[in-house]
């Protein structure tokens, strides 16, 4: 097939484009870019194991290495949803780089020498999703458990009522529900860093099925070694060829980590909009940055908008895990072939949480201002509260105080008094501060 001069791909890559029109989206262009990084270093280290004529070698290598630095990133223009191996995306790199290294170079014996798309391609996106969550997501979610752990400091006096069920429950501080969201956003970084030794492992050398066929035996580990010195990153060798090659299941225990990263920043985020809702007829215990008008009808209304993008996120990322979690089962045999779907999920997972976290941070969590005196009120009105009486007074009394009060509409140490508690032991008792810290007298 012939193509237009000012494109480098050839004539595997015309037709893929003719192939598979499905969405208009490409294959991500870090999966691209780590590709190529890839085939640089394996040029090289062909040509330094005597495979490969060393001339030939360096010049894949330098057009490998434009490629890494996103000077031809036009030149790949096949759709995401392709075969399921990536061998469409492997051959437009191979035609691409064969093209910019010039005369004598052949895009399979050359750039593909030692490789298959098989283990190339995986390889590829198990690199693009370690790099991405190391050096964006991980960062970005550390950024935003430090804009909770400020608010839980400042925060650290104001009581405001405790809920569950979504209803009154003992006194706590803002605080101390700032603090757990900051717990949450540690405890995801932790669970997705549990899971990037596994995405480090990578099936190179494998070529087709998993036994290295057509490989010398020191080339994979000699590019996993050049990769890590030009990434920073650690690149590790399969803990088994025939796995590595078989399944993508570290790509999908990465999604699942993300998945619970999605599911705690929806729940915090619908926390936020809760308390902050209002000002009037709602919750009212925070003050959100007001960042735009919230209505073209009615005037002054401010919505949650923020934790409103963040909950979308928490859905999207959720609905990716599910694709990739099947893509991740439908492997047969000794090779999966729904790469690009993981890829395309996987990659866009980590993209969001990771904008939305710093988003979340810097134009919402860093600019929350405490109500203090809607906290007053709702600490001063929880008729749960009486909780701190029981070891004075039993339970069924407790309980018979607090229903008259919520009956009669009374004020709780009103209706306790008249019950015949001590006035001393239910002002030491019912110290609203002391009991948001669990040590009520």
């Amino acid at each position: 097939m012939s193509v237009a001069d000012q494109h480098l791909w050839g004539g595997e890559t015309a037709k893929a484009v003719e192939n598979f029109p499905v969405s208009g989206e490409r294959v991500p262009v870090s999966v691209v870019r780590w590709l190529a990084a890839i085939k640089g270093a394996a040029a090289r280290v062909n040509g330094y194991l005597g495979k490969l004529d060393e001339d030939i070698a360096e010049r894949i290598g330098v057009a490998a290495d434009e490629i890494v630095a996103g000077k031809h990133d036009d030149q790949f223009p096949i759709d995401v949803f392709q075969t399921g191996s990536g061998t469409s995306t492997n051959m437009n790199a191979n035609e691409v780089i064969a093209n910019l290294a010039g005369e004598g170079v052949h895009p399979n014996d050359h750039v593909n020498m030692g490789q298959s798309s098989n283990d190339v391609f995986p390889s590829a996106v198990h690199l693009a999703a370690l790099d991405e969550a190391t050096n964006r997501l991980v960062p970005a979610l550390k950024h935003l458990e430090a804009a909770f752990a400020a608010k839980a400091e400042e925060f650290e006096d104001v009581v405001k009522a405790g809920r569950t069920h979504l209803m009154d429950a003992v006194p706590v501080t803002l605080g101390q529900e700032f603090a757990g969201y900051a717990a949450q956003m540690r405890l995801g970084v932790r669970r997705v860093g549990n899971t990037l030794p596994q995405v480090a492992q990578i099936p190179l050398g494998g070529t087709a099925v998993g036994n290295g066929l057509n490989t010398h035996p020191d080339f994979a580990h000699r590019i996993r070694a050049r990769l890590e010195v030009s990434s920073g990153l650690s690149v590790l060798p399969p803990e088994d060829p025939f796995e590595a090659q078989a399944n993508r299941d570290a790509l999908v225990e990465l999604s699942g980590a993300l998945k619970v990263v999605a599911v705690s920043l929806t729940k915090i985020a619908q926390d936020l909009a809760l308390m902050g809702s209002g000002p009037r007829a709602g919750i009212g215990e925070i003050f959100l940055p007001e960042l735009q008008k919230g209505s073209s009808i009615m005037p002054g209304k401010v919505n949650p908008v923020i934790p409103e993008v963040v909950m979308q996120v928490g859905a999207q990322v959720i609905g990716n895990d599910t694709a990739i979690t099947i893509g991740g089962m439908q492997g047969n045999f000794e090779l999966n072939v729904r790469i690009p779907l993981i890829a395309r999920n996987l990659l866009a997972s980590i993209h969001l949480l990771s904008t939305t976290s710093r988003l979340f941070a810097d134009r919402c969590v860093a600019g929350i201002e405490a109500n203090v005196d809607g906290c007053r009120r709702s600490s001063e009105s929880t008729l749960a509260a009486a909780t701190a009486l029981n070891p004075h007074i039993g339970y069924d009394k407790g309980a018979a105080i607090v229903k008259e009060a919520a009956t009669s509409g009374r004020l709780l140490r009103e209706v306790a008094l008249e019950h015949g508690v001590d006035e001393a032991t239910y002002d030491e008792a019912m110290d609203l501060r002391k009991m948001a810290r669990g040590s009520a007298a």
